[in-house]
């Protein structure tokens, strides 16, 4: 090899780097294992990991810790869909398309909207997306956001928004919800669009009609982004009036993962079809009658001039859209339903028995879903640094979203929990508030 690139010996090929940049000693490097050594070897490092199947967890803030049925990691394997992670060579690619094309026809059911796209890199950018989709479309620059959005999505909004020319308002919360008194001070002809989340961030269950009245009575548009979960049992945002729907779909047979890859879905009217960001897979049939997927829209800058392209947004979360697919698919409506019932009872049981301990206060009024936020009488940091070592992931630190909310704790619930759980979470709190 060195002699075809036409030099005679190994140091030649450095020539052109300083000496003072080169090692002249041997790597610090184990010695070689065999491979039964190299994989205990790395089993022992993983046992340095903390993980839901260790802990009993009641952290949420954007990632849950719901069942995923075993079946789920089966069929994701299976030979079908070993494509390439996204088709670029579409028409040999039929697996991955049609478990694409059933995402989005599941999507559009669930959201109550009428398209939906291959899927986003997650809730965050999806929504970011959103927001830009809606300045475009209305040809306005200026987005309203409701303080109650998770605040790792509302950062991800403005730096699109920074960069695109577009501007980000917050309008803020009242008892856990967007306060619509100043929502409708802040509204006016300039509005390209509202951004709400339901459930939000504090778990609180948001008033999208009224929201969307307000909105469109402006000619704003409004984008909510919301917990597909709560769809079995909430209201659809499509029903209520919402433009675009986005969220995180984690929940749906995807693992924590340490944060990553996750899952971000994107739906809205036919109107708004060739503005989406990232590509719509469709049915079509062929010459000859047969039944088969295409790439029916990419207006994506890989394949049109960049200042055509709806988004910069060059994939799609193909294999953590196919899970979701296949878990949805596996709990059929009345799965899903039965779902979010469990997950709603014993977020109401938890919280009872939380404020009922006598070291919690509530906080909101308002009405949740899976997730609350309640007030400790103690440090919650401290709380949750002792529960860490008791097996139990605790509450999500509300302080450090907002500081007004000093040591508040917003606690996730989901189907997972048990009530023996619950009570030994109340029982734990109560153990360690003052010391």
């Amino acid at each position: 090899m060195l002699s075809a690139a036409g030099f005679g010996d190994f140091d030649s090929l450095f020539a052109d780097i300083p000496e003072s940049a080169l090692l002249h000693r041997p790597l610090h490097l184990p010695d070689p294992m065999s491979e039964p050594e190299v994989i205990r070897h790395l089993r022992s490092l993983s046992k340095k990991n903390t993980g839901t199947d260790d802990c009993v967890c009641f952290l949420g803030a954007g990632a849950y810790d719901h069942y995923i049925p075993s079946a789920v990691g089966h069929l994701t394997s299976r030979q079908e869909f070993q494509t390439a992670y996204t088709p670029y060579q579409p028409e040999i690619s039929q697996g991955t398309l049609q478990a694409i094309f059933e995402f989005q026809s599941l999507i559009c059911e669930l959201t109550g909207m009428e398209v939906a796209n291959a899927s986003m890199y997650d809730g965050a950018t999806a929504l970011a997306e959103a927001a830009s989709m809606a300045c475009t479309a209305t040809r306005r620059k200026r987005v309203l956001m409701a303080a109650s959005c998770n605040p790792m999505d509302r950062q991800v909004v403005k730096t699109y928004a920074r960069f695109r020319g577009n501007e980000v308002l917050a309008f803020g919360s009242a008892d856990g919800q967007a306060d619509l008194d100043e929502l409708e001070r802040l509204l006016s002809e300039e509005t390209a669009a509202v951004c709400i989340q339901s459930p939000n961030f504090y778990g609180c269950v948001e008033d999208i009609g009224r929201v969307s009245q307000l909105a469109h009575a402006k000619g704003a548009m409004l984008l909510v982004s919301c917990d597909p979960i709560s769809l079995g049992l909430l209201k659809s945002p499509g029903e209520l009036g919402a433009d675009v729907v986005v969220g995180e779909a984690q929940c749906l047979g995807n693992p924590l993962n340490f944060g990553g890859p996750y899952l971000g879905f994107f739906a809205a009217k036919n109107e708004s079809m060739r503005k989406l960001p990232g590509r719509i897979v469709g049915k079509t049939t062929d010459s000859r009658g047969n039944e088969g997927f295409v790439l029916t829209l990419q207006a994506r800058e890989q394949h049109i001039r960049r200042g055509k392209a709806t988004s910069n947004i060059c994939s799609n979360e193909a294999l953590c859209a196919l899970s979701a697919t296949i878990y949805l698919s596996l709990l059929g409506k009345q799965g899903l339903r039965e779902v979010a019932l469990q997950c709603a009872r014993k977020a109401k049981y938890a919280c009872d028995t939380l404020l009922g301990s006598g070291v919690f206060e509530p906080v909101f009024s308002a009405p949740f879903f899976k997730e609350f936020t309640v007030r400790y009488r103690g440090d919650v940091e401290a709380l949750n640094r002792a529960l860490l070592k008791d097996g139990i992931l605790g509450g999500f630190s509300a302080q450090r979203a907002d500081p007004a909310l000093t040591n508040g704790w917003i606690v996730a619930v989901t189907e997972k929990r048990t009530r023996a759980e619950i009570d030994e979470l109340a029982r734990k709190a109560v153990q360690y508030c003052g010391q």
